[in-house]
């Protein structure tokens, strides 16, 4: 009898948890990370993580290392030295790191920054870095070559949620497609949460980026969830930059004073980057200081391709959003300068246009991670392609006389493309890529899983 009991017992007790299970599944009620609540996993220790290179402003002559430890290291050193054949490195340069301390949900930490400078264009060069008498693995990463060599870069739209489920393989997808890639650049809202809840969500996304941040020099723009908002709901309510920011990355330190961490600029093998905070524009009131600090930088470009990037879109392809301070305030400054691509975020759809008749700008809006909104009727009436429900990456190729843009969705196809080629006279011509382009994609769902008819997928 107390077998039965027990057996009957155990099958209602599987009916409950595959009803449980299915009811998970059935409204996707998936976090944003797949640690647990309290749990310490991505908790800093001794040994070395976070690693990260980023650009210096000359990226032929040196790039930032950026790097996490537990609070038992201070300044600690990164190695560097000319990449070779023999496990036998040679004589290194060490180069002592600057260290700022961060406390956070899951604990103290030190985050550790270093400029290699005074290096050779086009060099294949080796460095690791140092924790509480451990080491990081060797990492490779090449310098930036001339301006007439070709170059492969990797563009990303916003990461932001689910980063480890869904993000990492855009990202492994962009690594195979474009294996050459010296260059990564990311939209911003690279996660989710705010200050005091999103530690285990910036580990998720270097644990989703593997080895992307050593083996290329990763450019990022700063989102508006790379903010938070202080006394919300009050009215003192005010965005304020997450701690995480300014430590996380080794970005060049020449922004604009109204926006010294999020602000920056780099050239790199014939193209200048420039990386605007729509943030801090937006609700800072910092959009005219960007606007001229823009117009400086670009005065003095004498690249043959310049490439701006931020994450609030000038033209915004979802319903409700104008971002007006920088259409009327940072917009004629990108075109008076003739930019050639804009990169941008944000609102979580794809979605193209030119200006007026010419070949440039062009304007691309585009996301990566799994949240996904709905376009707006204006956004179909004056972008082409458009996109909704798609997780997306784009290849760069650039050379003297051709930009080439590429945007494939994670499983590989070609969703959209165009050749940008510049004359002897200085003058371009756009040509559409239109061979082998998969149809433009609309979302089916009337609403989320979670009941949402403002969005795609949560």
């Amino acid at each position: 009898m107390r077998v039965k009991t027990c057996a009957a017992a155990l099958s209602v007790a599987l009916l409950l948890c595959s009803g449980l299970a299915a009811a998970a599944t059935a409204t996707g009620a998936e976090p944003n990370t797949q640690v647990p609540a309290g749990n310490r996993h991505y908790a800093a220790n001794g040994f070395p993580d976070r690693i990260v290179a980023s650009p210096a402003q000359d990226a032929a002559r040196g790039f930032g290392v950026a790097w996490r430890t537990d609070a038992t290291v201070d300044a600690p050193v990164l190695e560097w030295v000319v990449a070779g054949d023999s496990p036998d490195v040679g004589k290194v340069t060490r180069v002592t790191a600057t260290t700022t301390p961060l406390q956070t949900e899951l604990g103290a930490s030190h985050h550790h920054r270093v400029d290699v400078s005074g290096l050779a264009p086009d060099t294949l060069y080796l460095w690791r870095v140092q924790g509480n008498a451990t080491w990081s693995a060797w990492n490779q990463l090449r310098t930036a070559g001339r301006a007439d060599q070709p170059l492969t870069v990797l563009y990303f739209g916003d990461t932001q949620n689910k980063n480890l489920s869904h993000v990492s393989r855009v990202l492994r997808a962009g690594i195979k497609a474009a294996p050459d890639a010296r260059l990564t650049l990311f939209a911003g809202d690279l996660v989710s949460g705010g200050d005091g809840a999103d530690d285990s969500e910036w580990g998720e996304w270097f644990a989703a980026a593997g080895w992307l941040p050593q083996e290329t020099a990763v450019a990022p723009a700063i989102g508006n969830h790379e903010y938070f908002e202080e006394f919300e709901d009050t009215p003192q309510e005010r965005r304020v930059l997450g701690k995480h920011w300014p430590v996380t990355f080794a970005l060049p330190r020449n922004g604009s004073e109204a926006a010294a961490t999020s602000t920056y600029w780099f050239d790199y093998q014939g193209a200048r980057f420039v990386v605007l905070d729509g943030t801090s524009a937006l609700d800072l009131g910092t959009a005219k200081a960007q606007g001229q600090w823009l117009d400086k930088v670009l005065a003095g470009n004498t690249q043959r391709w310049t490439i701006v990037m931020l994450h609030q879109p000038f033209y915004s392809p979802r319903e409700g959003r104008e971002n007006a301070e920088l259409r009327d305030v940072v917009l004629p400054v990108v075109r008076r300068h003739n930019v050639d691509l804009v990169l941008q975020g944000h609102d979580h759809t794809y979605g193209r246009r030119g200006e007026g008749q010419g070949a440039t700008p062009q304007y691309v809006v585009t996301v990566a991670g799994p949240k996904q909104y709905r376009l707006s009727d204006e956004a179909r009436a004056t972008m082409a392609p458009v996109g909704e429900d798609t997780q997306l990456f784009q290849v760069l190729t650039i050379d003297p006389q051709h930009l080439r843009y590429e945007a494939r969705t994670v499983t590989g196809g070609l969703y959209d493309g165009f050749e940008l080629n510049r004359a002897a006279d200085g003058s371009k011509r756009k040509t559409e890529l239109t061979e082998g382009r998969i149809a433009p994609r609309d979302c089916t769902r009337s609403q989320t899983l979670k009941g949402r008819a403002d969005r795609c997928w949560e």
